[in-house]
């Protein structure tokens, strides 16, 4: 598990910059960004630093947080474009929604391919 482990420590580095750079780039109206890359940003290396520590339930959690984080990130990244459509300037925001919806599903996708090949173990991620 330590390829999925360390993959779950980036994501989480991951969601929390795109949280904080959400944040950076208007401070007034986005403070639920910085809260919410915190918290799942959080989460999700703590999720990585227990499967690192071979705790094979972590795996389990990760992939529902992160498939609760994707419904999110869809909901969000559509709201955010269709505001940018109608002239809002949201393209920033939709943008990092986006990219944070794609770092999920390619957690998703590291999950399930573990899930599916029957064990915890990454070496078949690792050399693919």
């Amino acid at each position: 598990m330590t390829f999925c482990g360390k993959w779950f420590v980036g994501y989480g580095v991951f969601l929390f910059i795109c949280g904080l750079a959400g944040f950076l780039s208007n401070p007034t109206d986005a403070k639920t960004a910085l809260i919410s890359g915190s918290v799942f940003g959080g989460l999700s290396i703590v999720w990585g630093i227990l499967m690192l520590l071979r705790q094979r339930w972590a795996q389990t959690v990760a992939g529902v947080t992160t498939a609760f984080l994707a419904a999110v990130f869809i909901w969000r990244s559509s709201a955010s474009w269709i505001a940018t459509a109608q002239g809002e300037l949201k393209a920033f925001a939709a943008t990092l929604i986006t990219l944070m919806l794609l770092g999920s599903i390619a957690s998703l996708i590291l999950v399930w391919r573990l899930r599916s090949s029957g064990t915890q173990e990454d070496a078949t991620v690792s050399a693919s």
